[in-house]
């Protein structure tokens, strides 16, 4: 059994659209329940610390995933109270998931905190993934060479056509899908909503909610894989 820390982000308000914003409890639910599912320990991380905003889209109610998830004593316990980035010390743990929501945009390139978990687990040989916005944490880390990490790696994530359906390509602090680029990244995507990841060195990436429980499926292959070199 390994422990894996989920990552979601502490922005609560959507650019100047006066609405709000946070993390995707879809895009934490479901894999949770993978990583559970496959015998694995699981915490949560925030920039700030603390009750993090949470986001249940349009139709996400009745997901039975995600009641059982907002409902779950111990998943409540541990939201509550999620540790600061800066308080967690990231040798207890073998992967990192950073979750989307468009709150990730604005907190999770800026914290040097989720920056340095990120790179310690990877350079112990451990996965560093995300999924739809969560990529967003993946844009400035850089290997201990300075070499940008996604530089060159096969990377998915929420797609600028996704942005555009939604009529926030104004509102982001910048395109994910380009900044992707700008970093160096080979981005993939499947057209809007279609489900699609990306494994890669130990990094692996979806594109949006649908990809969700699709990445962490893959981390848990990592983690076997990794399990069974040692």
């Amino acid at each position: 059994m390994a422990k894996i820390l989920l990552a979601v982000s502490s922005h609560d308000t959507l650019g100047d659209t006066g609405n709000r914003t946070g993390y995707s409890v879809s895009e934490a639910a479901h894999p949770y329940n993978v990583f559970v599912g496959a015998g694995h320990e699981v915490d949560f991380v925030s920039v700030r610390g603390g009750e993090p905003p949470a986001v249940v889209f349009p139709g996400e109610e009745e997901d039975p995933e995600i009641v059982g998830f907002l409902a779950d004593e111990t998943v409540k316990a541990k939201l509550v109270a999620t540790r600061r980035a800066a308080d967690v010390d990231p040798a207890e743990y073998a992967a990192i998931f950073y979750v989307g929501g468009h709150g990730a945009m604005w907190d999770f390139p800026d914290s040097p905190d989720l920056a340095r978990i990120a790179m310690d687990i990877h350079g112990r040989g451990g996965v560093v993934s995300a999924v739809c916005h969560g990529p967003a944490a993946l844009v400035d880390l850089r290997l201990p060479d300075g070499t940008l990490l996604v530089s060159g790696k096969r990377v998915a994530s929420f797609s600028n056509e996704e942005e555009a359906s939604l009529g926030l390509v104004e509102v982001m602090p910048f395109l994910l899908e380009d900044r992707l680029k700008e970093a160096g990244a080979l981005h993939t995507k499947a057209p809007v909503y279609q489900a699609h990841t990306q494994s890669d060195g130990r990094v692996v990436t979806g594109q949006n909610p649908a990809s969700a429980a699709p990445v962490a499926r893959l981390v848990v292959a990592e983690l076997a894989r990794a399990a069974e070199a040692r």
